[in-house]
């Protein structure tokens, strides 16, 4: 991800081939609570009696996932790493109407192999 001309490298690897972790700064996240919206989920309802994708709920998510991605590089960014590193997402319900979405990573220095 490239902000201000600066670009932080995300992997789900736990390492990045032609490179070497010169530091570990420590797990970072980026976290989203989102409520649904009640027409989508009457919507949705319907829906999931027919078949097919509910692209409202896909478009939320999608939309959730780069919001919790652009929160974890910016902490990232703030403890002075250019790479986030073993990158999950993780979502969870919390109650009937609400969903948790997280992107967590370990954000690290890094340098390419010379």
């Amino acid at each position: 991800m490239v902000r201000d001309g600066r670009a932080v490298l995300i992997s789900t690897m736990n390492d990045v081939p032609g490179y070497r972790v010169t530091t570990v700064l420590g797990e970072v996240f980026g976290l989203t609570v989102r409520s649904r919206n009640a027409f989508s989920q009457t919507g949705a309802g319907f829906k999931s009696m027919f078949g097919g994708e509910l692209k409202g709920m896909t478009k939320n998510l999608q939309t959730s996932r780069e919001e919790v991605i652009q929160r974890m590089v910016t902490e990232a960014e703030g403890r002075g790493a250019n790479a986030v590193i073993a990158m999950r997402f993780d979502t969870s319900e919390l109650g009937s109407a609400w969903s948790e979405i997280c992107a967590y990573g370990t954000a690290c220095v890094i340098e390419p192999v010379k």
